[in-house]
């Protein structure tokens, strides 16, 4: 290994490996050399060079063009997060030269954006007012390739769901509980608890089957001895789920307690008091285990600690609160 480290770091360029980036994105080489504006002998020569640092092919031809092996997919995703990185670098340099600050890149699951991820943006927001901010919102599993790729600082989401997790750093933060919401024009529901059998009458909206939140709608419905909906209306927006409850008195759907509060202070939704019998799914600060945070990534995951703690601390002080007797006929 260290053999190969330093023959790396002494031959190694980085047209060698946009060239690999190029042939994954166009499976051939006559492609790749002209998008690299060299000739298709230059090309060759220079994955001849790499493949020969590492004593072993990355490509296997084939009909469909040339095709990453296993060791050439593996290469090829640190290529990715090293071009990057440095497109990162330049990128943040420039802004930091100009005045205009530097650049964080965020991933959150749903049900951590409203409570968790956005108050700790706003204070970010507010320190440094010339940082550049991007967030995305998607699953877990998705997001942490985009942070293998170096396409995010950070994911506030699951590190469980990766094939393997030890890679990552993990830091907990809370609990994301679900709640069953229909829309606000919906007739009032009793304040009995209710079954989800109590709602075989009506159309799910739900989420698609990638998502960890359809395998949790399944679970619940095989708990509660139910086939899963065989006409549902599936999306993972939010906003659309909304809009579809609120079109609606006869759709029904899961969403995040976080999420769904605020549509229900407003009057636009309407909880369902249906217990679920999973467990709340946690999630918390992913990082790439070994990787060099940026300052405004250090400062937004000092943020968010920050929060959970002082949610803890206020949560352990807050008094009891005690029912007051009912006053006699």
């Amino acid at each position: 290994m260290k053999d190969t480290l330093n023959v790396l770091l002494s031959k190694l360029r980085m047209k060698q490996l946009h060239l690999l980036i190029a042939l994954d994105d166009h499976k051939s080489l006559h492609k790749a050399a002209g998008v690299m504006s060299m000739t298709q002998s230059a090309a060759s020569k220079a994955l001849q060079e790499l493949e020969s640092m590492l004593d072993a092919p990355l490509f296997e031809r084939s009909k469909s063009g040339m095709i990453p092996n296993q060791l050439g997919h593996c290469v090829i995703r640190y290529a990715r997060v090293v071009t990057t990185d440095l497109t990162a670098l330049c990128q943040d340099v420039a802004e930091i030269r100009s005045g205009r600050g530097g650049r964080l890149a965020v991933g959150a699951i749903m049900g951590a954006i409203p409570d968790c991820v956005v108050p700790a943006l706003n204070q970010l927001h507010a320190a440094q007012p010339g940082l550049s901010i991007e967030v995305v919102e998607d699953t877990s599993a998705r997001m942490l390739a985009q942070l293998d790729d170096g396409r995010l600082d950070l994911v506030v989401g699951r590190a469980a769901v990766a094939a393997d997790p030890s890679k990552y750093q993990y830091r907990p933060l809370g609990d994301e509980p679900l709640v069953v919401v229909v829309g606000y024009r919906h007739a009032p529901l009793p304040r009995r608890e209710m079954t989800l059998r109590d709602l075989s009458g009506h159309r799910w909206v739900m989420y698609p089957s990638h998502m960890p939140l359809h395998a949790l709608l399944e679970r619940e419905m095989d708990l509660a001895g139910l086939d899963m909906p065989d006409n549902p209306i599936s999306t993972a927006s939010t906003f659309v789920t909304v809009a579809l409850l609120q079109s609606s008195d006869e759709l029904v759907s899961l969403l995040p307690s976080a999420i769904a509060g605020p549509y229900v202070r407003h009057k636009m939704l309407r909880m369902v008091p249906v217990r679920l019998k999973s467990p709340s799914q946690t999630f918390g600060i992913v990082t790439r285990k070994g990787g060099v945070l940026s300052p405004p990534a250090e400062k937004f995951i000092a943020l968010l600690r920050g929060q959970t703690q002082q949610g803890q601390t206020q949560t352990r002080s807050s008094p009891r609160q005690v029912k007051a007797p009912e006053k006699s006929a």
